[in-house]
């Protein structure tokens, strides 16, 4: 499993310990930044983290902020990309299980670093359900061909 990880200043801190977590369950991490507690702008590292999701480079994005909220709306964006934000176990595992989710998004001031590896390691764990599901992922799939031209 290859994961892409990005951060803002206020996620900073916790993405160091996932990224640590990633790494210790022997998956591969791309660590987009940012680096420290110096202010950025969450969209920058959103987008790098959003387009190596969508390009194929990697299997899953983990994307932190403030509140993750700024990092699940500038990832749906991009075409190709469906964040979910999740701040419990049951939400991570719904968002892969029933949406197929591919981005996770996570607030770094809502969630302590425990729980947080908890949600990530379902996120990453979980695989899509298919079956009745599939043909409401392919209906976002539709709406962002529609709304983009991209195929």
């Amino acid at each position: 499993m290859r994961v892409a990880v990005g951060a803002d200043h206020a996620g900073w801190p916790l993405k160091e310990v996932l990224v640590g977590f990633l790494i210790d369950r022997g998956w591969d991490v791309e660590d987009f930044g940012t680096f420290s507690t110096e202010s950025v702008d969450y969209p920058d590292y959103a987008a790098k983290v959003s387009e190596a999701v969508a390009r194929g480079d990697v299997d899953r994005g983990l994307l932190l902020c403030g509140s993750g909220q700024g990092m699940c709306m500038t990832a749906n964006k991009v075409a190709g990309v469906r964040a979910a934000l999740a701040h419990d176990v049951v939400s991570a595992r719904m968002a892969r299980e029933h949406n197929d989710a591919n981005v996770l998004t996570m607030g770094a001031r809502f969630v302590a670093a425990p729980l947080a590896r908890e949600i990530l390691e379902t996120f990453v764990s979980t695989e899509f359900a298919g079956g009745r599901h599939q043909r409401r992922v392919e209906k976002i799939d539709a709406l962002v061909r529609r709304e983009t031209g991209i195929n």
